[in-house]
C-alpha cells in the first residue's frame, strides 16, 4: 500500500507549489477512490483512503479507459464531467454506476479536478453503496405504508358497508364521554330518529328510567370485565329490545360496540292473537336448562340461553347453523346414537352425555329429547340438564369400580406388584367396556368406534372377559388400533 501512495503522489508532482505527498494524503483523505485520469480518458493510477473488500475490484480499472468502468447510462456522465474539468477546471458532483462482479452495481459520486494544461485529471469519489441501501430500504418502508394504506382503505370501505348494510342496530359509543361516535341506520329505523341525529348525543337514547340504569350498570359491567350478557330494555315508545356490549380499544381510546336487537313478542315460537305460545317461548328462553331445536341432520337452529352458558357462547348467532356435535358427548358417538334413537321411536328419555364448553368446561348433562314438525319440516326438540351435582356421587357402576380397587389396594405386600397391576388394568378395561356397550345399546360396532378399537380387537376382549357372545368369529391374535 505505501509502495501503491508514493506512486499516487509521484504522479501529481505537477500541480502547484504544495508538496505532492501532502497534496497526494489530503486527495486520499477526502475521497473514498481517487483516479488519475491522463489526456486520453485512461485511468493512470488509484488510490483508495482505507482497505475496504468491496473496492478491491476497482484496481481491476487501472490502464483503462475510464468511460469503459461505468455503466451504458453512466458512460455521457463521464464524458461530460471530463469537458467541464477541461474548461472550468472542475466539475460537478455526479454519481456514476460501475458493473460489479458481487452483483448489484457500485455506486459512486465524483467530482473532477483539471490537472495542470496537459488535460489529466483527477476524480475524486465518494463510496454511496451505504446510502444506497437506506434509499433502498426507505423505498420499500415507503411501498409497505402505501400497501398498508391502501389496505386499511379497503378495510375500512368493506367495514363500512357492512355497517350501513347490517340489519342489527349497532352503536358506537365513547367509554368515557358516552358520547354516540357512530351509528348504522338500522338504529335509525328501531329508534324512529335519522342515524346522523343519533351522532353526538348521550347514550343511553329515549329508554325509560329503570332501562336507563340497567344500560349503566351494562356498561358499567363490560368496562370492568370487557364483556356482559345481553339485557332487555324498554324505549319510550315501548319498544322491547335485546341490547349487548363490548369493549374494543383503538387508537389507545376505548369504545363500546353496542348491539341493540327488537324483542319478538312470540319468543322461540312467535306470538299468537292469545299470547299462549309467546309466553311459553319467554318461559323457555328463561329457564336454566338447555333448550337446543335441530334439524334432523344435528345442525342447531335455535339455543336458548341455558344451553349458551353450558357451551360458554355469548350469543345463538355462534350456535347457529352449527353442528351440535361440536359442543355435546363424544365425537362421531353420543349425538348420532341420539339421532338414529329419534328416527326410530319419535323420543329418546334421560339420555346421559356431557357439554363440551368452549373456553374448556366439562359438564355432565341429561338430555330428554322429541321430533315434532314445525311448518311441515321435521325437527328436534331437546332439552338438557345439568347433573353435575347428581353425579357428584357417582353412579353404581363407578362406585362397584372403586370398591374393587380399593380391594385390590387392601392386597400391597401380599401380591406382587405385576399381577396387582394386571388385576386391576383388567377390572378397569372391563368396566369401560360394559359402560361403552350400555352407552351403545350392546351396539358392537358402535361400541369399538366409542372406546378407539377395532370390532374384531372388541371381541377378543368380550370373549376374554365373558361378556357375551360375540356376534362375528373373532381372530385371536388381531392387536388393537393403540397396540395392545
Amino acid at each position: 500500500m505505501t509502495d501503491f501512495v508514493k506512486t499516487f503522489d509521484a504522479r501529481l508532482g505537477s500541480i502547484g507549489e504544495l508538496e505532492p505527498g501532502l497534496l497526494g494524503s489530503v486527495i486520499t483523505a477526502a475521497s473514498d477512490i481517487s483516479l488519475i485520469i491522463d489526456r486520453h480518458g485512461v485511468i493512470a493510477d488509484i488510490a483508495l483512503s482505507a482497505h475496504d473488500p468491496g473496492l478491491d475490484e476497482t484496481r481491476s480499472w487501472l490502464g483503462q479507459e475510464w468511460v469503459r468502468t461505468v455503466t451504458t447510462e453512466s458512460r455521457v456522465k463521464v464524458r461530460e464531467m471530463l469537458a467541464e474539468a477541461t474548461e472550468h477546471g472542475v466539475s460537478r458532483r455526479r454519481q456514476l454506476n460501475h458493473p460489479s462482479t458481487q452483483g448489484l452495481d457500485l455506486p459512486i459520486a465524483y467530482t473532477v479536478l483539471r490537472l495542470g494544461h496537459d488535460g489529466g485529471a483527477v476524480a475524486l469519489g465518494r463510496d454511496l453503496r451505504t446510502v444506497s441501501v437506506l434509499q433502498q430500504r426507505l423505498v420499500e418502508a415507503q411501498q409497505a405504508m402505501e400497501r398498508d394504506y391502501w389496505r386499511m382503505r379497503h378495510i375500512e370501505t368493506r367495514y363500512r358497508l357492512l355497517f350501513q348494510l347490517s340489519s342489527e342496530a349497532v352503536l358506537v359509543i365513547d367509554a368515557g364521554t358516552l358520547k354516540v361516535v357512530d351509528a348504522n341506520p338500522a338504529v335509525g329505523r328501531l329508534l324512529g330518529l335519522p342515524a346522523k341525529r343519533l351522532v353526538g348525543r348521550t347514550f343511553p337514547i329515549d329508554f325509560d328510567a329503570a332501562s336507563e340504569s340497567a344500560v349503566e350498570e351494562l356498561l358499567a359491567a363490560v368496562r370492568a370485565s370487557g364483556r356482559s350478557d345481553e339485557i332487555r330494555v324498554r324505549t319510550d315508545a315501548g319498544v322491547d329490545l335485546a341490547v349487548g356490549a363490548s369493549l374494543v380499544r383503538q387508537d389507545g381510546t376505548s369504545l363500546f360496540l353496542v348491539r341493540m336487537m327488537p324483542v319478538a313478542e312470540g319468543g322461540l315460537g312467535g306470538g299468537n292473537e292469545g299470547g299462549g305460545v309467546g309466553r311459553m317461548g319467554t318461559i323457555v328462553e328463561a329457564i336454566p336448562d338447555g333448550v337446543v331445536i335441530l334439524d334432523l341432520d344435528g345442525r342447531i337452529l335455535h339455543a336458548n340461553r341455558g344451553f349458551l352458558d353450558l357451551a360458554q357462547l355469548a350469543a345463538e348467532d355462534q350456535v347457529r347453523g352449527q353442528p351440535l356435535s361440536r359442543w355435546l358427548g363424544r365425537p362421531g358417538a353420543d349425538v348420532g346414537v341420539l339421532l338414529s334413537t329419534l328416527r326410530e321411536h319419535g323420543v329418546a328419555r334421560l339420555f346421559a352425555t356431557g357439554i363440551r364448553g368452549e373456553y374448556g368446561s366439562a359438564t355432565e348433562v341429561e338430555l330428554s329429547a322429541a321430533v315434532t314438525r314445525d311448518g311441515g319440516e321435521p325437527v328436534v326438540g331437546l332439552v338438557m340438564r345439568d347433573v353435575a351435582r347428581r353425579l357428584a356421587s357417582g353412579p353404581s357402576g363407578a362406585r362397584d369400580l372403586t370398591r374393587a380397587v380399593e380391594q385390590l389396594t387392601g392386597l400391597v405386600g401380599r401380591v406382587s406388584l405385576r399381577d396387582l397391576v394386571r388385576d386391576t388394568t383388567d377390572l378397569v378395561e372391563r368396566h369401560f367396556i360394559e359402560a361403552a356397550l350400555e352407552l351403545t345399546e350392546q351396539n358392537r360396532t358402535s361400541a369399538a368406534e366409542v372406546l378407539g378399537v377395532s370390532r374384531q380387537s372388541l371381541y377378543v376382549k368380550l370373549r376374554r372377559y365373558n361378556l357375551g357372545t360375540p356376534a362375528e368369529p373373532t381372530t385371536p391374535d388381531t392387536p388393537d388400533r393403540d397396540g395392545s
